[in-house]
């Protein structure tokens, strides 16, 4: 029984002779007609067991072996000798950048990620990633963020970066230096992607790739053979958004995607499945989300012991043992290799003749160049899923008793002497031991075959990466006028809402000439909740395989319409992927050459709060295209209630320096909004974008006062003007839904009490404040020059009495601006936690609507000795208001 396979020694085996017959026939079977014909009679026999009722559970997982057999592994095309060379000097310069940065400083860096990396990236620079060029638009490489010091290693060697940049590396603010990781807004022609806020980079690759497909589908990008490759770790596989669109990449087919998971067995402090096997759980998930995977697990040197193992017992010991056990083993050597995985006398006998240093040479697939070639290779030739690679590594890899296979590793930034000796002995560096503390860079002369061989391998590839296109094509966008019929009054009894107005204007975008092709229109599942559904019948919603079925609505005017070349994005349930796919259209210019005009609506609840770690990704590089916040504010989505309620999303734009955002009333203010926003983005090419709220509230609008547009775009513009008088008057200013409470507070002023008010419309707190604070800080570094005012200060100058601010936001939102109102100040919002009710009680609730803005005004001007405090009380029993009333806030 000696030559029995392993599935004889398994006690549960009742009959192994017979198992043996079985496996006899399966392997006559792959000689005589290849493995496909195999596959298709197991599938069979599986098939016809479950038709008989035998429960045979679904495994989504193959043994702990490579993917990919050494008799199928396609010859190395590259010189391997000169390319490990390379490689190992890119591995010193990575190393060296980030110990000599830390030799004066604390700026800290990672070196293990890299070290673990190094052989995954350097194969796909030499063989696979090709550069934008004429013919080619170029793969899309999301570059795991602790690994740029390879990056920057290899920039350095091929001239792209200087010693001195180098030697700056996350040491900025001088202008000299390098980012710490990938940031298109700090390098912008360098960086495409940021991918260091761990698990924004594979959804944006997910999204990135089927967005590819979208263009192509429309004619306005070719995908061609283009491919997206995405590098993350073992461990970020754990934040929700790495896994969490993969169900959709495998049910699109998105066989232009490829993710590479370093699979080095560490998290930042700890082993990532200490007790489990992470290749084997990935392997699952993926399998069972559609995705083809390749397994990339062990090197060259172990095949000759595969070759010796007869029995199976070798792949059964590596399947028996824990990830724990794997970081163990290299942490430690040869000989403890030797007595602890070799632990029996039949495995012992497999390695008898094998020396300690040999047994410690068995490498990891993520470490052979052979292995990783065959593994990229594989995934960039198959058709009909996208391919997850799984290569075992070591964290630190190379970096000896200074954090290799170490739990301390991920935080290591500095090595002593002779640690750095060790680590140049490993690679067989040419650095003399009275070098070794000035840790030299290295680098090939120009006219060496290695620099040549490196340099060539790009040029073949079509240039250098990362690479990042900074313009496309300006955009022929529609001028204010073409937008007449939203600068005029609506009409009388004709109601309508900002969502419909902002609706309006895409419709209007979509029949345009010039720019109608560029709109893409991005929804979650609640078209209709926005008044969106139009579009599905007018330019239908993408899908690459089209609509094979017939909707359920057919036979109504706006049916669900699905086409290949539809044009609106409609993700579902999914604000993620949603935010994904128009980072993706607001990037197109960059990533793709050819500008997109993205608007992705939603609740404004369910946006900037769910997804602003994205939000923030999108600023960083650089995108443009406009986010509509629908159904904002706290009481216009009057019976949803605390979840869906929105005071703060305005607050939370304000966050990001590059997102412009407003909080218009009125639609001309939408318009006004909107076009200038397209003129800036598409024409100007500015790398802004725009959050918008827009509201689902009906009622009229007025016809935009003349000359408005530029003090809208400000963020404060006269609205209307009170009656001339000598009696008592105050400033009042509003936005969104409750600005029409501030107009209505204006007239019971008037009636009731006699008081004069000045209308003003503030469709962005947040311009106004940042404004101002820029006005302020070069008043204080021009402190000769005549002072600068802002724009909430030129616009009040010479208005008399107290100044009353109401939002449907939180105080805060329009607290911003008190340092430019010069008068006293009062603002009103809706702290607290929303709650279902009528529009009119919830702003009663919440102290914004008429009667509570009148009320502020007379305080304020009581406070200010120019009425009677007695009328403030009246105005208590006037407008029924409770002193007593619970403070929101807390209730």
């Amino acid at each position: 029984m000696a030559d029995q396979p392993n599935a004889l020694l398994d006690p549960a085996d009742v009959d192994p002779q017979e198992t043996k017959e079985w496996i006899d026939a399966l392997d006559g079977v792959i000689s005589q007609e290849g493995p496909t014909r195999a596959h298709y009679l197991i599938e069979k026999v599986i098939g016809q067991a479950r038709l008989q009722g035998v429960d045979i559970p679904y495994s989504a997982n193959t043994e702990y072996i490579n993917t990919i057999p050494v008799d199928k592994q396609p010859k190395y095309p590259g010189n391997a000798d000169m390319e490990i060379k390379i490689h190992s000097y890119i591995r010193w310069n990575a190393m060296a950048m980030v110990v000599r940065a830390n030799k004066e400083t604390n700026v800290g860096g990672h070196i293990a990620s890299f070290a673990s990396a190094a052989a995954l990236y350097d194969v796909g620079y030499s063989h696979f990633w090709r550069a934008p060029s004429a013919d080619n638009g170029g793969d899309l490489i999301f570059f795991q963020g602790h690994s740029v010091p390879g990056v920057y290693a290899r920039a350095f060697m091929l001239g792209r970066f200087t010693q001195e940049q180098m030697d700056n590396f996350r040491q900025e603010t001088g202008g000299k230096g390098i980012s710490s990781y990938p940031h298109p807004w700090l390098m912008p022609d360098f960086w495409q992607f940021p991918t260091v806020s761990m698990g924004l980079g594979p959804i944006q690759a997910i999204y990135q790739a089927r967005f590819m497909k979208y263009l192509d589908s429309r004619g306005l990008a070719k995908a061609g053979d283009r491919k997206v490759w995405a590098f993350l770790g073992d461990g970020e596989t754990d934040e929700v958004e790495s896994l969490g669109a993969i169900g959709m990449a495998g049910r699109e087919k998105l066989d232009n995607l490829i993710f590479v998971i370093n699979c080095n067995l560490q998290r930042l402090d700890g082993p990532v499945r200490g007790n489990g096997k992470i290749i084997q759980e990935l392997e699952a998930e993926f399998r069972g989300a559609g995705w083809n995977v390749v397994k990339l697990i062990w090197g060259t040197h172990w095949d000759a012991l595969f070759a010796r193992d007869k029995k199976g017992i070798l792949k059964k010991r590596m399947m028996d043992c824990v990830d724990g056990e794997y970081q163990t083993f290299k942490a430690k050597n040869g000989a403890y290799v030797r007595e602890h995985f070799f632990n029996t006398p039949e495995l012992k006998e497999l390695v008898a003749d094998w020396t300690d240093d040999e047994i410690w040479q068995l490498n990891r697939g993520g470490h052979d160049l052979f292995k990783i070639f065959a593994a990229y290779n594989a995934a960039t030739t198959h058709k009909g899923q996208p391919t997850l690679i799984l290569a075992k590594t070591i964290k630190g890899f190379g970096m000896g008793d200074a954090g290799e296979a170490m739990n301390i590793s991920h935080q290591q930034k500095k090595m002593d002497i002779e640690q750095i000796g060790r680590f140049r002995d490993r690679f067989s560096l040419p650095v003399p031991d009275d070098k070794l503390a000035e840790l030299p860079y290295l680098t090939f002369p120009e006219d060496s075959e290695e620099y040549k061989y490196m340099r060539q391998r790009r040029m073949d590839l079509g240039g250098f990466l990362p690479q990042r296109r900074r313009k496309a094509e300006p955009l022929a966008v529609p001028s204010l006028d073409k937008f007449e019929a939203l600068l005029k009054a609506s009409g009388e009894g004709r109601e309508l809402s900002t969502t419909m107005a902002i609706v309006r204007i895409m419709n209007m975008l979509l029949k345009d000439k010039n720019v109608g092709k560029n709109v893409v229109p991005i929804v979650p599942d609640e078209s209709r909740t926005f008044g969106m559904e139009g579009m599905f019948r007018s330019v239908g919603i993408w899908n690459q395989e089209g609509q094979n079925y017939v909707p359920e609505d057919h036979d109504q005017l706006m049916f669900y319409k699905e086409s290949k070349t539809g044009q609106v994005l409609q993700e579902g349930i999914n604000e993620s992927g949603a935010m994904s796919d128009w980072i993706a259209a607001a990037t197109a210019y960059s990533v793709h050459g050819v500008q997109t005009i993205p608007f992705y609506i939603c609740y404004s609840m369910f946006g900037m709060q769910r997804v602003l770690d994205l939000c923030w990704a999108a600023g960083d590089q650089r995108a443009r295209g406009f986010l509509i916040g629908g159904t904002a504010g706290r009481t216009t989505l009057n019976g949803e209630g605390l979840q869906h309620e929105d005071g703060h999303s305005l607050i939370l734009s304000n966050l990001i320096p590059n997102c412009i955002s407003y909080d218009p009333t009125f639609q001309y203010e939408v318009a006004v909004i909107a076009q200038d926003g397209m003129r800036r983005m598409h024409v100007e090419q500015e790398d802004v974008f725009y959050y918008i709220t827009v509201m689902n509230e009906n009622y009229e609008h007025p016809e935009m006062p003349v000359g408005a547009e530029a003090d809208i775009i400000k963020g404060m513009y006269a609205f209307k003007k009170g009656g001339e008088s000598a009696g008592p008057r105050v400033q009042l200013l509003g936005s969104g839904t409750i600005f029409r409470e501030v107009i209505a507070a204006a007239e019971l002023l008037k009636n009731d009490w006699g008081v004069e008010a000045d209308l003003w419309g503030c469709p962005s707190m947040n311009e106004l404040a940042r404004n101002g604070l820029d006005v302020q800080r070069w008043n204080m570094l021009h402190p000769l020059e005549a002072p600068k005012l802002s724009h909430v200060e030129e616009k009040l100058a010479g208005a008399k009495g107290p100044v009353i601010a109401a939002t449907d936001y939180i105080k805060l939102f329009s607290e911003q601006i008190r340092p430019f109102v010069k008068a006293p100040y009062v603002t009103l919002g809706t702290d607290g936690f929303g709650r279902s009710d009528t529009r009119e009680k919830l702003r009663h609730f919440f102290e914004v609507d008429r009667h509570w803005v009148t009320l502020a005004a007379l305080k304020a001007l009581a406070d200010n000795g120019e009425i009677a405090r007695e009328k403030v009380a009246a105005a208590l029993v006037k407008y029924n208001l409770d002193p007593n009333k619970p403070n929101p806030m807390s209730v």
